[in-house]
């Protein structure tokens, strides 16, 4: 059992326990250099955090033995299919950072919707704003683009703000209780009700630049947008245009398009930072008290269930692939 990155002791013990006694991790930064490639081919299984920067790119085509690679990330978008064995098998960690993740995008939503930062800069300038209505969500639509678990915590924090909620997921089915599912075929319904737009969706082939210009002239005046998902989902400059057209319009965000995680850098094509209307967060809505912990351990059972003879869950199709 090979594990891709230098994981701090807590995370360490979090793995060694749901493993116990079905394998032995073996750190892939403890070992010499020389050990690496005997350890890569003898794995049963791996999990990984960062492949691109745990495993080179011969190491990554060495894989071919694996049974089961398992990621730490929620998403797989940022996984170098191209540079590993096409029938590797790969399993994401879905809903592992579900629950932090839905309370910063509802917090998100709330800031815009009264306004908070607008009216605290306002303050610090000595202008007293008593009087400007700001957003009331109670009785408003909550579109959640993407019904997973992140998606799926969110129903309950919006309807316990009384707010009617749309989804959108791949199957058009549920039994989460909402007041509208459809697929993506119903995007256009959904974007025209909302008052909060929640991007909680997977990128993949079908969403790629998903929310455009077009699109985005689906929605209201004074609709919030926020993206917890991946930057990608949003046309960057399409969003950047919407939002100097549209100065009710609110986006937050807290994934974007070129991240020093995967990038090595944050960098925008736009000056979207400068916008009033802009809400932004770097990319932090997972970081609760022991998440990653929390995340190590639910993708260590995952692989728990392999190699104890049965079927690892939020195993990656071809139609998930970027």
């Amino acid at each position: 059992m090979l594990i891709g990155w230098d994981a701090e002791p807590a995370m360490r013990t979090a793995m060694g326990e749901a493993l116990a006694g079905a394998a032995i991790p073996v750190y892939l930064p403890d070992l010499a250099p020389d050990q690496r490639g005997g350890a890569i081919e003898a794995a049963e299984a791996v999990i990984s955090f960062r492949p691109r920067k745990e495993f080179s790119e011969a190491e990554l085509a060495r894989l071919v033995s694996v049974k089961l690679l398992q990621t730490l990330s929620a998403g797989v978008n940022q996984l170098p299919f191209d540079q590993m064995p096409p029938d590797l098998r790969i399993a994401c960690n879905a809903g592992a950072y579900a629950e932090p993740m839905a309370e910063h995008a509802m917090a998100m939503a709330l800031a815009a919707a009264k306004a908070l930062i607008d009216r605290h800069h306002k303050l610090r300038r000595m202008e007293w704003d008593q009087f400007t209505p700001t957003k009331q969500l109670r009785g408003g639509v909550c579109a959640i683009l993407g019904l997973g678990g992140i998606g799926r915590h969110i129903v309950g924090l919006a309807r316990a703000f009384g707010m009617r909620v749309h989804a959108i997921n791949r199957s058009g089915q549920t039994d989460v209780p909402v007041d509208f599912i459809g697929t993506l075929d119903d995007l256009e319904a959904v974007l025209r009700a909302a008052d909060v737009i929640m991007v909680t969706i997977g990128l993949n082939r079908a969403t790629l630049g998903l929310l455009d210009a077009r699109r985005l002239a689906w929605t209201k005046d004074d609709a919030i947008l926020v993206n917890v998902a991946r930057g990608d989902i949003i046309d960057e400059h399409a969003l950047y245009a919407h939002l100097k057209d549209h100065p009710r319009f609110i986006a937050c965000l807290d994934a974007w398009w070129i991240e020093p995680i995967h990038h090595d850098e944050f960098r925008l094509e736009t000056p979207l930072l400068e916008l009033a209307n802009l809400i932004g967060s770097p990319h932090n809505s997972a970081q609760a008290p022991g998440a990653l912990i929390e995340g190590a351990r639910r993708a260590a059972v995952n692989v728990r269930r392999l190699l104890d003879g049965g079927e690892p869950l939020y195993v990656v199709t071809a139609a998930d692939r970027p």
